[in-house]
């Protein structure tokens, strides 16, 4: 599909990446690719317990006695689907589609965040034409469920001292900072019993428009998710018979959910009521959010429950308040830059299982203070209730440094290839530049990528032209950087 595509070669790995299974937690077969890559090529390479790998190359004619410079992606990507999509991302390639300049996936995620860095960083690895310093290629695990592989990289084998991070999907735009994050679940237990004389309404609603749960955020997007506990306490109000059978939605912590559903027994003679509360709460949620996720749908079933189990009245209740009390999204702006979001969170995934209902969030926050007392709020939430929370993973932000050499150096390349300034600025998004940053004395960091459009959903995207500028923003600055 992208034979004929510029720069060939960039785009040559990049297909080759996407036919291979790579979602977080599924790094196997994409380690062995890298490290076969290297075998091949006669490179130094490392391997470690997490799937990390770090391919070395001297450098090039001119540049064998310059610094080092390390040049940095993440293997993994969000592996999310369509629900009519038949694919099991777990072992599946991807269907590429070229339309015009966008390079896209049919029915999946594209995994342009982050495939096209390791694109990059095997075509350079790949050209012994191209002038640059001695490299050290770092591909990482997991970065997407919490940044585990950076968190226990041992950078002593790193000697480069400045690093190119190509995690940013906006052209144009360099990322000088991050926020910090950590990844919390709250798990609710729920006692359950049969229910003989009762009917199941199922109600589910998709095709919400979801996206990055950092730098989308602030859009104002709905969250499935949080929508459950706006309708759940009103069924539970109206009806002291019904019982909680099930709740699901969202399948990664930090992206917006695009889909929830939920199941709960009610006696028969109560549900055509049940049915047109859950329809005109959701005529109300698609008036509220029109405009932001103007695709949303509804579908409402009614079946025999069979006696399946449901929950006791008393567990269904405290789900339908857990629902309805936990935060969700944007909590506090940055007081010093117009725009920015400081502190946030995201109900990305609800599921119900044998242990019961469990929740999982992602925290952000450019403020260490803000992050934990956020969440500590959760953890007392869950106390609450008589459930309990973990902090599953939990990593640093990157600051901004005053005096960067590889910034001023990329500003005045791309000054002079596109005839205008770069945005500088820093996001509200964990990125490994602030893994690096803590484990490696005076580290300087930037990042930046190209156009990539709906990260993390269905309806990812990749600007081929971008890439192609962006390769050659690479290029000029490893050159530069003698």
């Amino acid at each position: 599909m992208l034979e004929n595509l510029e720069p060939k070669n960039v785009f040559h790995f990049f297909e080759e990446i996407t036919q291979i299974p790579r979602g977080s937690y599924n790094m196997t077969k994409i380690c062995n690719y890298m490290t076969a890559f290297a075998r091949e090529r006669h490179l130094t390479y490392i391997q470690d317990d997490m799937c990390n790998v770090i391919i070395y190359k001297d450098g090039s004619e001119g540049y064998e006695d310059s610094p080092p410079v390390i040049l940095q992606g993440h293997m993994d990507m969000v592996a999310v689907k369509d629900p009519d999509c038949w694919k099991d991302l777990t072992v599946d390639g991807l269907d590429l589609l070229v339309e015009d300049d966008l390079i896209r996936a049919q029915g999946t995620s594209l995994g342009g965040d982050d495939g096209i860095a390791l694109a990059y960083g095997l075509a350079l690895l790949d050209d012994d034409s191209i002038p640059h310093p001695p490299l050290e290629v770092v591909f990482t695990a997991d970065e997407e469920v919490g940044m585990t592989g950076a968190e226990f990289l041992d950078v002593s084998v790193l000697k480069g001292r400045t690093l190119l991070n190509i995690d940013s999907e906006d052209e144009g735009v360099f990322t000088v900072s991050c926020a910090g994050g950590a990844t919390v679940v709250l798990q609710l237990p729920g006692a359950t019993e049969e229910e003989d004389d009762a009917v199941a309404v199922e109600f589910y609603f998709d095709h919400f428009k979801g996206g990055h749960s950092g730098t989308k955020i602030a859009k104002g997007r709905a969250n499935p998710n949080i929508l459950l506990g706006r309708i759940l306490p009103k069924l539970v109000d109206f009806s002291k018979e019904l019982r909680l059978i099930s709740v699901n939605g969202g399948t990664q912590d930090n992206a917006i959910p695009t889909f929830a559903g939920a199941v709960v027994a009610v006696p028969k003679e109560e549900a055509d009521q049940v049915t047109q509360i859950i329809e005109d709460e959701f005529a109300s949620i698609k008036e509220e959010y029109h405009k932001t996720d103007p695709k949303a749908k509804l579908k409402v079933s009614v079946y025999a429950a069979e006696r399946r189990p449901v929950y006791t009245r008393e567990a269904t209740e405290r789900v339908a308040e857990l629902l309805n009390k936990v935060p969700n999204g944007v909590q506090r702006m940055n007081p010093n830059v117009e725009g920015m979001v400081e502190t946030s969170l995201n109900l990305g995934i609800l599921m119900t299982d044998e242990d019961g209902i469990r929740l999982t969030f992602c925290v952000r926050s450019a403020s260490e203070e803000e992050k934990d007392a956020l969440v500590n709020e959760l953890c007392d939430i869950a106390e609450t209730l008589g459930g309990i929370a973990q902090v599953q993973s939990s990593y640093p932000g990157w600051d901004y440094r005053k005096d960067s050499r590889v910034r001023e150096i990329m500003v005045r390349i791309y000054e002079e290839q596109y005839g205008k300034e770069p945005v500088i600025e820093g996001i509200h998004a964990g990125l490994e530049c602030g893994m690096f940053a803590t484990k490696i004395p005076d580290l300087d960091a930037i990042s930046f990528g190209p156009q990539m459009y709906h990260v993390h959903t269905t309806e990812e995207e990749l600007s081929i032209s971008s890439t192609q500028r962006t390769w050659e923003l690479l290029l000029a600055t490893l050159k530069a950087l003698k």
